[in-house]
């Protein structure tokens, strides 16, 4: 099934968005189908304040520009309003305990929370805790949010998922991690591409494989054949050291015009930002004719404001 054809249901069985793992194809269609919608009535000016009234309390352990700005303004869009909490606001796994603080959210009416954090367990702990539902906005683990955004902007590129390769280069992490699992859900050509020593944790591949097409490979040609979209990100997610060895490992996987000129001739370049021009990827390619990095920033906003609207309407 493709998104064209799928039958908007208006609803998810879903209560919070922890990982992609817990989601069908549909769900994941009910969100971009949404997303594609809302995207729709902001382009032509109309309002869509379906969470009026609504609060979203948004807790960062981890700073980000789009996360913030596109949650904040996602949720004024939808009529409703924005809580930040900083780590430095709130005594969050330090001197209180995730129990004990989303216990005290249930009590203030607090419709939603989107938290940007290390640790997963942290989120599955508001979620098992809380009332609301609870969105994730990056852990050290996943990275949904930032895959479904990923999702949208290749259908809006293609049109289709089948018969579509998207190939990540770099370091297997968070966002490596979700691609291999949203996209072969949607029925994506998935590869991760890197050194074996920085390749996505097996037992993530090995779950991705069970709902299609993923290969992991050290071998660039191999990546580059055929491929439609290819992807990178940073080598050093935040929290992260810079390291001389893990770099050098790295550098051989930069998306450059070498690169691109052994995949297919209409390929695009996506990158989840921000992005390091000149180590994983060059200011050719990312600034180039044939990136779509800013669409793909601008869809974040779009299947988050889906995502709120369909989990706390």
């Amino acid at each position: 099934m493709e998104l064209a054809s799928y039958k908007k249901k208006g609803r998810l069985n879903n209560k919070h968005l922890l990982t992609l793992r817990d989601y069908s194809v549909g769900e994941i269609y009910e969100i971009l189908s949404c997303a594609l919608r809302l995207k729709f009535l902001q382009k032509k000016g109309k309002k869509h304040e379906y969470l009026k009234g609504k609060t979203l309390a948004m807790i960062f352990e981890k700073s980000s520009t789009r996360t913030r700005v596109s949650f904040e303004q996602g949720i004024r869009q939808l009529g409703g309003s924005p809580m930040f909490l900083s780590s430095a606001d709130i005594q969050l796994g330090r001197n209180e305990t995730v129990h004990d603080t989303v216990q005290v959210l249930n009590r203030y009416d607090i419709d939603g929370i989107m938290m940007r954090t290390f640790e997963q367990s942290k989120l599955d702990e508001l979620a098992r805790y809380g009332n609301m539902p609870v969105i994730n906005g990056l852990s050290d683990d996943f990275h949904p949010c930032q895959v479904l955004a990923d999702l949208m902007t290749v259908y809006e590129a293609y049109g289709r998922f089948g018969g579509v390769k998207l190939s990540y280069f770099g370091d297997g992490g968070n966002v490596a991690n979700s691609l291999m699992i949203g996209g072969a859900k949607v029925g994506l050509d998935v590869c991760v591409c890197g050194p074996a020593e920085y390749a996505p944790k097996p037992e993530i591949v090995a779950e991705a494989r069970k709902f299609g097409k993923v290969t992991v490979t050290d071998d660039l040609d191999e990546a580059a054949r055929d491929c439609d979209v290819l992807y990178s990100d940073v080598f050093f997610s935040m929290g992260q050291k810079p390291d001389q060895k893990k770099e050098k490992a790295l550098m051989p996987y930069q998306v450059n015009a070498g690169l691109m000129a052994k995949t297919n001739p209409d390929s695009v370049f996506m990158h989840c930002l921000p992005a390091h021009r000149g180590e994983e990827v060059t200011t050719e390619v990312i600034d180039g004719p044939r990136s779509i990095v800013f669409e793909e920033a601008e869809n974040r906003l779009h299947v988050q404001k889906a995502v709120m609207y369909l989990l706390m309407k």
